[in-house]
């Protein structure tokens, strides 16, 4: 089976929602056209963990704006402060002094797993240019997964062509998007794989097998494999916080997101 990207799209979509990802087309997310966050999520989801400490409006505003502020122009710092922040969480001083500093979580790691979770497809995004991205994973507001799909009905369109839609025209023109990137997910049905955004393309890799199943799987099931293994709520969560690796300092812009051999065999060690 090949698919259109219509209908591919149309696939993860459908994928995605069973793995409790609801869809929502672009066109209703409110926001200014140059925002990549979705802010009431991330303010509503911030107000309601920290409810007990009495988190204010304008602090859980003052998160955002620190996020924001974080410069797209050097967008390897950047994304790396984001992903400490996702793991480690950071502390938040109190607009009220004489109140206790809070660690703030941006995801809730919990098994109550009090998150607000969206896959968002044909999303304007306009920085330099107007890009509409294939589809995203935001949590809590944050677009933490890019998918970028080709048809594998047009020979001239490869998955090699999607790495390339996202690491080169995306990046020159929305980088402020890939700030809050954890990985991103290129397919084209039959070939389906997920990488950091900083990686060559080689290094993009399928995942192919859900835990408990048998042996890896390839092709079109590799699809299923993705969804119900990479892209699984929780494993998602501890990829996240645990196995995405990128060193103190490097000079080449590392950023190394776990394949699936080291994930399975980390967990059962």
């Amino acid at each position: 089976m090949k698919f259109t990207e219509e209908k591919l799209e149309k696939a993860f979509t459908e994928l995605l929602a069973s793995e409790d990802f609801p869809h929502h087309l672009g066109n209703s997310i409110v926001r200014s056209v140059e925002e990549v966050i979705i802010e009431e999520d991330l303010i509503n989801y911030l107000l309601n963990k920290y409810a007990s400490n009495q988190l204010t409006l304008t602090e859980a505003k003052s998160i955002v704006l620190q996020l924001k502020t974080l410069p797209s122009s050097d967008l390897y710092e950047s994304n790396k402060t984001i992903l400490q922040w996702l793991s480690d969480g950071f502390i938040l001083k109190r607009e009220d002094r004489n109140q206790k500093d809070i660690h703030i979580e941006l995801i809730d790691y919990s098994e109550q797993n009090k998150n607000i979770y969206k896959f968002v497809n044909q999303l304007e995004i306009v920085g330099s240019e107007k890009r509409i991205p294939d589809g995203i994973i935001y949590i809590n507001g944050l677009p933490l997964v890019v998918f970028e799909f080709k048809s594998a009905i047009r020979e001239e369109a490869t998955v090699f062509n999607a790495f390339e839609q996202l690491t080169k025209r995306y990046r020159r023109d929305i980088p402020e998007l890939f700030k809050y990137n954890a990985f991103c997910v290129i397919s084209d049905g039959v070939n389906n794989k997920a990488g950091s955004f900083f990686a060559p393309y080689d290094f993009y890799y399928a995942w192919r097998r859900v835990a408990g199943l048998a042996k890896d799987v390839d092709g079109i099931n590799s699809m299923f494999t993705l969804m119900q293994g990479m892209l699984n709520q929780n494993r998602l969560r501890d990829i996240i916080r645990n196995f995405i690796y990128i060193p103190d300092t490097s000079k080449k812009n590392e950023k190394i997101v776990c394949r699936y051999p080291q994930y399975y065999a980390a967990r059962a060690l």
